[in-house]
């Protein structure tokens, strides 16, 4: 008989759920033929120029630990980096970590500010992660729902009328992750006056920073006043194509990277020797291929809007980001039984909207971070299927020739 290990236990690993994202993965792992349309990361490879760095300082020797904050050479580079790119200045001697993804990042941000209780406003549908991290550092997240009647974007009034006298935080992601959704300047404005009025930190994830399409991008640091105030989580996955390699940062003010700098001591001692170099030279020499990624996903990204809308599925034009988030509550489905029935059906991979919380109920999202041969043959898939529960064309009473989206 096997042992029962329920009394060990803690209650609050008891309570996690696992990622809903990974079910799917696992469904569709176990057969053949499908199309994922549900990983979140580039289909690119990372850019040679980045794995020859890492090859050679692996066959130079450069296998030891390093300095708990990161190489300093490589925080100088993401001090430059954030510089130039995004205008906002950054000491790379205090207040710059090296973080094993961001998503350490993220989990070492909520640790340093949360106590019991503590409340950590997200606006949703948010990345899977987002509330379980801020539950695990012993605080409650409290969600902010959006809707496609605004893009899904978070606005000011929203989050003052959810701010309560436990309110420490917010955590904003930008472009957003499944939505899309990107913040301009002005609507960042807004914001951060609420976050000076009731004297928050804004936790502000923006892994998507490189990938923003229509306007350009605006760090919430760089927004007046919010630069004392914002704990910056930014990293290498998504715009240099480094998913694997795990590489993330923090940049914020000293007091706070001091507290976070001890807790990443203690739990990771510091992100791998080797790959940081190749971060290196991921930030010295590889913007022409961060701008031919960004041109290809943007070229998926208006053709997987207008098939979408085309087929039926209402769906809004994302800023930036590699994901569409388009309504399936016209096929009268859940978000799980239309994921669910594609995927056995036509063998394409998506995830519900709802693992992404409550206000994602009616939606799915999609990666287009895959070629675009496999984005058609995608949409041909899912046309038929939901040609099978009898919506299409109420979006469009006009068939258009598929070649006219590309």
């Amino acid at each position: 008989m096997s042992k029962d290990y329920s009394s060990y236990i803690s209650d609050t690993a008891h309570q996690l759920q696992p990622s809903g994202i990974r079910k799917f993965f696992d469904l569709a792992a176990g057969m053949k033929g499908v199309i994922s349309l549900g990983v979140g990361e580039p289909d690119f490879i990372t850019p040679w120029n980045i794995r020859e760095a890492t090859l050679l300082s692996i066959e130079e020797g450069f296998t030891s630990y390093t300095a708990n904050a990161g190489l300093l050479e490589l925080r100088e580079e993401i001090s430059i980096y954030l510089q130039k790119r995004f205008a906002v200045n950054y000491d790379p001697k205090n207040q710059i970590i090296v973080t094993v993804g961001a998503s350490q990042a993220l989990d070492l941000a909520f640790r340093a500010i949360i106590n019991p209780g503590d409340e950590v406003l997200i606006v949703e549908p948010a990345f899977v992660s987002y509330a379980p991290l801020v539950f695990m550092a012993g605080g409650r997240p409290i969600a902010i729902s959006t809707s496609p009647e605004n893009d899904f974007k978070v606005t000011a009034e929203q989050i003052e009328n959810a701010i309560t006298e436990k309110t420490k935080a917010i955590l904003l992601c930008s472009p957003n992750n499944p939505t899309g959704s990107t913040l301009n300047k002005a609507e960042l404005t807004e914001i951060a006056k609420i976050v000076e009025k009731y004297d928050l930190i804004m936790v502000s994830d923006e892994i998507y920073a490189e990938l923003t399409y229509d306007e350009t991008f605006t760090s919430f640091a760089a927004i007046e006043g919010m630069y004392d105030r914002t704990i910056l989580i930014n990293g290498f996955s998504k715009g240099f194509a480094m998913t694997g390699w795990r590489l993330g940062f923090i940049a914020a003010p000293a007091e706070l990277v001091q507290v976070m700098l001890k807790i990443h001591q203690y739990t990771v001692m510091c992100a791998p020797h080797m790959l940081q170099l190749g971060a290196i030279e991921a930030l010295r020499n590889t913007y022409d291929e961060v701008e031919n990624m960004k041109r290809s996903y943007l070229r998926r990204r208006n053709y997987m809007v207008q098939r979408l809308n085309q087929i039926g599925l209402d769906c809004h034009t994302p800023g930036g980001a590699f994901y569409v988030f388009p309504s399936i509550r016209a096929t009268g489905l859940s978000s799980e039984q239309f994921a669910e029935e594609l995927l056995i059906q036509e063998k394409v991979a998506v995830v519900p909207g709802n693992v992404f919380g409550e206000s994602g109920e009616g939606y799915i999202r999609c990666s287009y971070a895959t070629s675009m041969e496999q984005l058609q043959e995608a949409l041909k898939r899912i046309q038929r299927f939901i040609e099978t529960k009898g919506i299409y064309g109420k979006q469009t009473s006009k068939k258009m020739p598929e070649d006219s989206l590309l």
